[in-house]
């Protein structure tokens, strides 16, 4: 189990690193396509011929900026929590793995303990039975515990997955949408220039 546990806590550290430089990607994206969205809109004041398909571009860029804070706040208030809070059930259960290691050694002391004092009487000493009886208290609660810890870490991370590809796939369509927005625009240009050049 401590194994188990240390190797997990690792894959948790690696996701945990991957999650943190994708939001940081996310945030120096999301820097650049708002100082571009302006510059955009500056240009179609500019350039009457191109007015619509540049102010189109800056309208797109600023829907793709808001599709992206969209996303970046999914990472900070889906993903990240749930990292870090199995990151402190670990830490726990590696407490809790202890203490029963401690009273497993107990019980083994006080077990040889008893064989070298060769007492007299039948049976094993009552305090022996209690740490005995701890022991098994303590492996039959570890045991239950690690099942339902077991069933609900797979349910979180499907749900978890799950949700970040949703998000994800929204955040595309949503720029995707924005981008075909300005097709018609850009060929609308196109073909006003075609009909100048016959």
């Amino acid at each position: 189990m401590g194994d188990y546990l240390d190797m997990f806590s690792q894959k948790l550290g690696t996701i945990d690193r991957i999650a943190q430089r994708i939001v940081k990607e996310q945030t120096e994206y999301l820097v650049e396509l708002r100082e571009y969205g302006p510059i955009y809109f500056s240009w179609s004041e500019v350039e009457e011929q191109l007015n619509k398909p540049l102010d189109g571009a800056s309208n797109c860029i600023g829907s793709c900026c808001v599709a992206l804070e969209e996303l970046s706040e999914g990472m900070f208030e889906d993903i990240l929590p749930v990292l870090r809070e199995y990151v402190l059930y670990i830490e726990s259960m590696k407490n809790v793995l202890r203490k029963r290691d401690q009273v497993q050694a107990e019980y083994e002391a006080k077990l040889e303990s008893a064989a070298y004092k060769k007492e007299e009487k039948q049976g094993t000493p009552t305090d022996v039975e209690k740490c005995q009886d701890r022991v098994e208290c303590f492996n039959a609660d570890l045991k239950a515990d690690w099942d339902r810890w077991q069933f609900n870490k797979r349910q979180d991370f499907r749900h978890l997955l799950m949700g970040m590809a949703d998000k994800n796939i929204q955040y595309y369509e949503k720029c995707l949408a924005a981008w075909e927005s300005v097709i018609p625009l850009l060929q609308e240009k196109s073909e006003g220039k075609s009909e100048d050049h016959s």
